[in-house]
């Protein structure tokens, strides 16, 4: 899909520099249809190094935009909003990133007729592997969950879920890749104990990270499956799994991401 209209950044970040990265090389829209703002220089001069407009205000980036992308900071969205308003029209749609705000708070701020869409995004995005989860206000359309997804499913892969479930996102892939790397680090000391140098042990578990994610997403079969499959009766991996199933490692998984979904609720309120 290749987006109509004009796209614009409401912030220029680490996440905004890659999703518009992944969007050119996609080619699902050209730099020419691209306008930033930023109250930091250096991150416009970013932009226009890959060829985007820059605009002089929130309103006039509001006025040159159909498709506004927010990726401000949450304690930065109510006077970025505020500001934004005046050349804000309803025909525009919203996309936020902006954790821990509502798609009710947007409208309250911007109209209730406004179309929003609410993203959860994960840093992996900045390799082009992320993991977005997508949520849409009763005013979207299905042109606007077509436009959503063709832009975060340029820098990984999309969901659509209700707003609700946007705790669990976060709490499992806006968080998660923490997660892997806390297991990173444990498999690398242990494999360190057992005579590995921490670079062979680094390369060998990152290695082994990426590989079973790339193996896991492109068989389509069930994580249960493969793990199956790799477990010989009697071997190695049978082994540490059953000191894992012992130890309660699911139950410290779920504790953990159930921790995180709760804080992710308290942020939201």
């Amino acid at each position: 899909m290749t987006l109509q209209g004009k796209l614009g950044f409401l912030g220029f970040g680490n996440m905004g520099g890659a999703i518009l990265g992944g969007l050119l090389a996609a080619r699902v829209t050209d730099a020419a249809d691209v306008v930033v703002f930023d109250i930091d220089a250096g991150k416009c001069a970013a932009a226009k190094a890959l060829g985007a407009a820059v605009a002089s205000s929130p309103a006039e980036l509001a006025r040159m935009s159909d498709i506004l992308l927010l990726a401000v900071k949450p304690q930065h969205m109510d006077d970025a909003l505020a500001q934004m308003k005046p050349g804000f029209a309803p025909v525009t749609l919203v996309i936020s990133i902006v954790a821990g705000v509502s798609i009710a708070h947007v409208q309250a701020r911007l109209g209730t007729d406004a179309r929003v869409v609410r993203v959860m995004p994960n840093t992996p995005a900045l390799v082009g592997a992320g993991a977005a989860g997508i949520a849409l206000s009763d005013t979207c359309t299905e042109a606007d969950v077509s436009v959503a997804r063709a832009i975060f499913e340029a820098v990984g892969v999309a969901v659509t879920v209700p707003e609700a479930a946007l705790d669990a996102v976060t709490a499992l892939s806006g968080s998660g890749p923490a997660y892997f790397f806390y297991i990173v680090e444990c498999l690398v000391r242990a494999a360190v104990a057992e005579g590995l140098s921490e670079t062979q042990a680094m390369r060998l578990a990152a290695q082994t990270l990426l590989g079973a994610g790339r193996l896991l997403m492109q068989s389509g079969e069930p994580a249960s499956v493969l793990r199956e499959r790799v477990t010989s009766k009697g071997g190695t991996t049978a082994a540490a799994l059953k000191v894992f199933q012992e130890q309660g490692l699911d139950r410290v998984l779920a504790a953990g991401v159930a921790s995180a979904a709760a804080r992710s609720r308290e942020l939201g309120k």
